[in-house]
């Protein structure tokens, strides 16, 4: 009988992912993903996923494949398991390199990639209202963010909207900004990557109907570590300018690029991500502009989380009539698959 347990046990464990803690506690389930310095899994004996920090895992080893990135750069596919006589090691069975070895405090990020198109894809979104006595005064925003990841790219579709509205004596006065972005990224080697994306901003602040920057360049993740990430990329764009104002034309413009992005992470519940582009044009005399974002999510159970966020865009050459800042600052509450 003890056998057949033990038989039973080991089967068990082979067909699941399985997680040995410092404390010498097992977690078996379904890894989805180890991001920001903590591993997500899903099990048979919880309503809701384990969360744990990553530097309180001893052993790991997978039966599901995964798209696995080290502080190195070096990027894989397949399965892992620790080394049972070195648990400090892990043994990578790519599917096109074979076995590779990698220090386990070297693994900075894994993501489960089923065959199905749906395992692959992150959702998240986020919704806020304000509502002040005064003039009557509302506000509404919302954001939707989605992604897919492979072994190869990433991509993401964003789309952000707000709007205020403010009863005056005589009439109503309406504010929007809608924003909107879809990216992809491409993994070169180590730590480079292609990237090419197009953003749109609707603005009645800066009197924009439209503006639709397509550009192309590449980067690199300068700093990786499991509590930050510092990304730089460079390149050109073209940017098309479509105004409410009759009286003023659109333009159309090249422009260079220069982005930051700047991710700290695994600060408890806490998540602080801030990006900061610069254009200077090439083809409108010292023209130059600047689009910044500021984010501080705190999650809570369940995936739901409220986020603060400011956005800033600069134009030192803005449409006549028009302010040089666009500014918005705003809470949402939101929940993240």
């Amino acid at each position: 009988m003890l056998l057949i347990i033990i038989m039973g046990y080991t089967e068990l464990m082979a067909q699941q992912d399985t997680l040995i803690m410092v404390s010498g506690e097992i977690l078996l389930g379904e890894i989805k993903f180890f991001d920001n310095g903590i591993v997500t899994i899903e099990t048979s004996y919880s309503d809701s996923d384990f969360k744990v920090d990553g530097v309180e895992v001893e052993q790991i080893s997978t039966s599901n494949q995964f798209v696995i990135l080290t502080a190195q750069g070096n990027r894989y596919h397949g399965t892992l398991a620790s080394d049972k006589e070195n648990p400090s090691v892990v043994l990578i069975n790519d599917t096109e390199k074979g076995i590779t070895r990698e220090q386990f405090e070297d693994i900075l990020f894994l993501k489960e990639v089923d065959p199905t198109f749906w395992s692959r894809v992150d959702f998240l979104v986020s919704i806020g209202y304000t509502l002040t006595k005064a003039n009557n005064n509302q506000q509404f925003s919302g954001n939707l963010e989605t992604g897919y990841v492979s072994s190869k790219f990433k991509s993401d579709l964003s789309i952000g909207v707000i709007r205020t509205f403010q009863e005056d004596d005589e009439y109503t006065s309406k504010t929007s900004r809608t924003t909107g972005g879809l990216g992809f990224l491409f993994f070169i080697v180590k730590d480079w990557f292609a990237v090419a994306r197009t953003d749109l901003l609707q603005s009645s602040e800066q009197q924009l109907n439209l503006r639709a920057i397509t550009k192309g360049g590449v980067g690199n993740y300068v700093l990786k570590t499991t509590r930050m990430n510092l990304g730089l990329a460079a390149g050109a764009a073209w940017n098309y300018e479509n105004y409410s104002d009759v009286t003023a034309t659109g333009r159309n413009s090249a422009e260079a690029f220069v982005a930051l992005e700047y991710n700290i992470f695994n600060l408890g519940d806490l998540d602080l991500l801030t990006k900061a582009i610069a254009y200077p044009s090439l083809t409108e005399s010292k023209r130059f502009r600047t689009d910044f974002s500021f984010n501080l999510k705190y999650e809570f159970k369940r995936d739901f989380f409220i986020n603060l966020g400011l956005s800033v865009n600069y134009d030192n050459q803005p449409a006549e009539g028009s302010s040089p800042f666009d500014y918005v600052l705003a809470t949402t509450f939101g929940w993240e698959l």
